[in-house]
């Protein structure tokens, strides 16, 4: 079903019944071009709507969590999209782009980024009782002392395929700090899953595991253990890098594709009004990314990363994260009430994509 209206116009229903078509098959007929281009994919359904603010899903014994950045909330969906509250995550002070950001799961714990005056944090809470019924336990801190600001918190937690924990921080407006490998700043951060440093990280007993990042937002790996990240730039690039241990990926010395030996390109990259990449998922065959200012959903080929096409381009305004659940169906996270959008009735949502 081509997207032929705006979503101000035309929403989808509640439970609408996908269009039998493999939306990756036709984003893969689709990414021949290096050109972005539009496509016709099924229209998703807009499967949770009402949420404040939403910045991160994961997924805990397949169950959605979703964190909210100014009500500091962790919430569970259900499976008829109704919502309930997991818990609270205490000490958040949210203000600007900081609050509660990322969530990550990992051996039946819940992982949080979120500001807490002026430092950045990440904790991990066990998640207690059974889905319709999940709580928080008591909180330990995994790392702190990370640097706060109104804007370029980063926020992105994943564990990788070594198990390894990563963590996307943004310079908070200090751009120094970028470089300055005793910051926290401006990186790409590594640690066990209890907040030890790895023996193998790149700079010996430092967390750091790549730097020169602005603010980095987005991680995933392929089926290869390639990684890689998307980061806003200032006015000229955004970007998807990627990451290689102890890369220097030059902000605040460049921007954008530099040609300069002694940083590490982009793959591709962006004018901010077309992207402002956010969280992003890698499928068999492509990388896909949710922009904000660009209010697109972006599709780059595994076997072509200079190439891209685009879905859904205004569609449904701000798009914050995409993540794949079960059946390999996308949930997108839109943005619209984060200060900086125009909400439609029923933002902020979650839409879901599937595939036959």
């Amino acid at each position: 079903m081509p997207l032929a209206r705006s979503f101000a116009a035309a929403r989808p229903p509640r439970r609408a019944v996908l269009a039998a078509a493999s939306v990756l098959a036709l984003m893969a007929l689709a990414s021949c071009s290096t050109e972005p281009t539009a496509t016709s994919v099924p229209a998703p359904e807009s499967f949770v709507e009402g949420l404040d603010v939403p910045w991160s899903i994961a997924f805990h014994d397949g169950v959605a969590l979703v964190s909210e950045r100014d009500s500091a909330r962790v919430l569970e969906v259900a499976e008829d999209g109704e919502t309930r509250e997991v818990g609270i995550i205490d000490g958040v002070t949210p203000g600007g782009e900081g609050g509660l950001l990322g969530l990550a799961v990992h051996d039946g714990e819940v992982y949080s980024y979120s500001t807490a005056g002026s430092e950045n944090r990440v904790e991990r809470r066990p998640l207690l009782g059974a889905a319709g019924g999940l709580s928080l336990g008591s909180a330990t801190t995994v790392i702190d002392g990370i640097p706060a600001a109104g804007n370029h918190n980063g926020g992105r937690i994943a564990f990788g395929p070594d198990g390894m924990l990563f963590i996307t921080t943004g310079d908070a407006g200090d751009r120094e700090s970028a470089q300055d490998l005793d910051s926290l700043g401006g990186k790409i951060l590594r640690l066990t899953p209890t907040g030890g440093i790895p023996d193998d990280n790149p700079f010996e007993g430092s967390p750091v595991y790549s730097y020169g990042h602005r603010n980095p937002q987005g991680i995933a790996w392929d089926a290869e253990g390639r990684m890689f990240a998307t980061e806003f730039g200032q006015d000229t690039w955004d970007e998807l890098n990627v990451i290689e241990p102890g890369g220097d990926y030059g902000w605040p010395a460049v921007e954008g594709i530099a040609e300069d030996s002694a940083f590490i390109d982009p793959v591709q990259q962006w004018r901010p009004d077309a992207a402002s990449p956010s969280g992003m998922a890698v499928t068999g065959s492509d990388i896909v990314i949710a922009n904000l200012r660009g209010e697109r959903l972006r599709i780059v080929p595994l076997d072509d990363l200079t190439a891209s096409t685009e879905q859904f381009t205004g569609e449904f305004g701000r798009l914050r994260d995409v993540v794949v659940g079960a059946g390999g169906t996308f949930w997108i996270l839109t943005n619209n009430t984060d200060g900086r959008g125009s909400p439609a009735e029923g933002d902020d949502r979650i839409l879901r994509l599937g595939r036959d």
